[in-house]
């Protein structure tokens, strides 16, 4: 039986290029006679039965906008195995017949628990800025993100050339290093330090110090947040200790989450949620679409769950050789 009527939804931490994703999915589905619904706050919608119809006209002028139109969410409620029963409940009483997920490995946990429980049909499609999503090469947002962090990252620099001085620029990522390599090497690095890519104190200094002998007089650390921010200022204090080398800090924050999407998440976005749509009224249930090389591929959420997507070491050593 073909699906008249499909729910979306943002859920996780918010990434650049969802709005574009909502847009994507919501004109697809009405060009083939389907109804959508938006669910709001993600989970948390879900549970309390936030949802609104979304027409041809919402979307537009949200293409270039960040955050999501749908807002956003953790729910804790939704762990639990009766709460995702009234989550379905809720879903059956709109009518709603599959849905369409955008966010990152712990939404899709969610997703793939109403599925294997209540049969409710989802494909998922991949929005993080930390690009840790097993499956695919890239994630909505991290594009964004990336670029975001780097124009923080060449004013710093501006200064630390200015003053002769040494630089931690703290970037998000939390376990995943992907923001942090890439930052690295773009913008030119010395050191980049990631939950991949763990080095001491002391070989920091000495390559510091090293540095300074072949007549560098300023240089950029980048490091992952870690478990939680300020990771950069424990970092700085022993570096001074150490070598007695004075390291400024900056902490980008939040800022990496938010702002216009690039061309590249926008058409990323729209590619990702318009297979997406085009799978689930297709019957291919519980999967994931992600993109491998510059091909989109469907992969199943019960891989994508329970796999990690691990950091690109390379580029933290081409990073270490040119930055000489």
């Amino acid at each position: 039986m073909s699906m008249k009527r499909i729910g979306v939804y943002t859920s996780g931490g918010d990434a650049p290029g969802m709005n574009p994703a909502i847009r994507a999915v919501v004109r697809t589905a009405i060009s083939k006679k389907v109804e959508v619904i938006g669910i709001l706050h993600g989970y948390v919608g879900m549970i309390e039965n936030v949802m609104k119809p979304l027409q041809m006209r919402d979307m537009a002028n949200i293409i270039q906008r960040g955050g999501t139109i749908l807002k956003t969410g953790r729910s804790m409620e939704f762990l639990k195995p009766e709460y995702r029963a009234v989550a379905a409940k809720n879903l059956q009483s709109q009518g709603i017949e599959g849905l369409i997920c955008i966010g990152g490995d712990g939404s899709f946990k969610g997703a793939q628990a109403l599925y294997a429980e209540h049969k409710v049909p989802v494909v998922g499609i991949p929005g993080t800025i930390d690009n840790d999503v097993y499956g695919t090469d890239d994630t909505i947002g991290f594009d964004t993100a990336v670029n975001t962090a780097l124009q923080a990252i060449d004013k710093i620099r501006d200064t630390a050339d200015s003053h002769d001085r040494i630089f931690i620029a703290e970037v998000m990522g939390r376990n995943s290093g992907w923001i942090a390599s890439q930052v690295g090497i773009a913008g030119g690095a010395e050191e980049i330090l990631t939950a991949d890519n763990v080095i001491t104190v002391d070989k920091i200094v000495e390559n510091l110090k090293a540095s300074r002998a072949r007549g560098k007089t300023s240089s950029i650390i980048i490091t992952a947040e870690g478990q939680k921010p300020g990771r950069a200022y424990d970092l700085a204090e022993a570096i001074r200790k150490k070598s007695g080398l004075d390291a400024k800090v900056c902490v980008l924050g939040h800022q990496q989450r938010g702002g216009s999407p690039t061309a590249h998440d926008r058409i990323l976005a729209s590619r990702l949620a318009n297979a997406a749509v085009e799978g689930l009224l297709a019957g291919r249930h519980n999967t994931m679409i992600g993109v491998q090389g510059d091909k989109l591929v469907e992969v199943p959420l019960d891989l994508v769950t329970t796999r990690e997507r691990t950091g690109d070491k390379s580029l933290i050593n081409l990073a270490r050789v040119l930055s000489v």
